[in-house]
């Protein structure tokens, strides 16, 4: 016997029922995202390495640590599985020019990919939904996308769920702040970790999202950014909180939350929950109007956010009401095969009325019983079944039969009519 190969660890199979769970989530993003008027765009998994190298930053996790890079063995061609896909839209916008004629409301549904240690809401292969606004330099459109990720985790019955926010600035405020910072964590050299060493000079923004218990008294008292921003960044925070306020989306500002990615700038957010652990961020994002011109593009503003979809699920699982997965309308009972065509042939008509039917399929030395078939359409989740008996069949007719009302009620329908009657099978 050969020997059996498994799934990489943290690359996981979606399997039927679960499947249905995460089709039923898929379906309310595109409602929700149609009503506001965003449209999908679908990038690439493989992008060249470069672009998350100068994208995403150069000394954060993702890039350092994380990324599944490799070379192309026929041209040698440097290429990476995207860990994230905000650079992979912003370099598709400046390859196609696709804000040429205004700004752009996107969104896109995904796996990414990041070499880390498999843990609970945290894979390797994961799914994200992300949301990106191209072209609009006001906070209306920050607004606007907080807004979109608290409407879409409230309508899928999510509960205690906190929005935190914070503003990056500008170049020049965070330049400022910057200075501050390093000249206070040097102060404080004994107590910085091997990574806060490391990131002393190339990034101490990211000191702030540290982690480690022994830093974190000294890290409450460091200099402050929104205490460097001037008036324009000011109001810029200040109009996303009061629209915020106006839609009824409840936040509270975090002055240390700088998020991972170094292509930020303005507002920063982050929506949390204390139920999963410690990975309690299920989604986050912000502006980042400097990555286009990172990326070889003309200055354009763009802010956007993305949502691990894992996460949100296992979310679901534990606050929103018991997931029933799809059943078919009607499972068909054959005890014939000699009645096959017919009987496909009717179900496709049905199937062409909407009518959603689960055909039975034999073992290989006939259709089985009538009791076997009945019990696998029970089983089936089918309101009802459908009889193709010789008798029905005699008579140009189908047996319906009630599975799931209690009365068990059967009546004769005539296969010429089917258009008339297929309406009464439908959910």
């Amino acid at each position: 016997m050969a020997e059996k190969i498994n799934a990489v660890k943290g690359m996981n199979d979606i399997l039927p029922p679960d499947s249905a769970r995460w089709e039923w989530l898929e379906d309310k993003v595109r409602a929700l995202m149609g009503r506001h008027a965003y449209r999908m765009i679908r990038t690439p998994i493989v992008e060249p390495t470069a672009l998350f190298v100068r994208g995403t930053g150069e000394t954060t996790d993702i890039v350092e640590k994380e990324m599944y890079s490799f070379e192309d063995r026929l041209n040698g061609e440097q290429l990476t599985l995207r860990p994230e896909n905000t650079p992979g839209v912003v370099r598709a916008a400046i390859e196609h020019n696709l804000t040429y004629d205004g700004g752009k409301r996107l969104y896109y549904m995904g796996p990414m990919f990041r070499h880390e240690r498999p843990q609970r809401g945290r894979y390797r292969q994961f799914y994200q939904l992300g949301a990106e606004v191209l072209g609009f330099p006001g906070p209306e459109v920050d607004a606007e996308l907080m807004v979109l990720a608290h409407r879409l985790l409230a309508g899928l019955g999510l509960r205690n769920i906190r929005v935190e926010m914070n503003s990056l600035g500008v170049p020049t405020e965070r330049r400022a702040h910057r200075e501050a910072l390093v000249a206070y964590f040097e102060q404080h050299g004994a107590v910085l970790d091997a990574d806060a060493q490391r990131r002393l000079h190339a990034n101490p923004l990211r000191i702030l999202d540290t982690k480690n218990p022994a830093m974190q008294e000294m890290v409450q008292g460091a200099p402050k950014l929104l205490d460097y921003l001037g008036e324009g960044s000011l109001k810029h925070l200040e109009t996303v909180q009061r629209l915020l306020d106006a839609c009824g989306v409840p936040w509270a500002v975090n002055a240390r939350l700088v998020r991972g990615l170094d292509y930020y700038s303005h507002t920063v957010f982050e929506f949390i929950t204390d139920e999963l652990g410690a990975q309690g961020t299920l989604c986050g994002g912000g502006r980042y109007d400097g990555l286009f011109e990172v990326l070889g593009g003309k200055p354009t503003p763009a802010v956007g956010w993305g949502m691990g979809l894992e996460r949100v699920l296992e979310l679901v699982r534990q606050q929103a009401a018991t997931f029933e997965a799809p059943a078919p309308d009607a499972y068909a009972i054959v005890p014939s095969a000699d009645a096959l065509p017919q009987v496909m042939a009717t179900l496709q008509a049905l199937r062409a009325e909407g009518v959603s039917v689960q055909m039975h399929a034999g073992s290989g030395d006939g259709m089985g019983s009538m009791k076997s078939q009945f019990k696998k359409a029970d089983a089936s989740g089918a309101r009802y079944a459908l009889i193709f008996g010789p008798d029905e069949l005699a008579q140009g007719a189908v047996t319906v039969k009630a599975l799931r009302d209690g009365s068990g009620a059967q009546v004769q329908r005539p296969l010429a009519a089917l258009a008339e009657w297929a309406v009464t099978l439908q959910s």
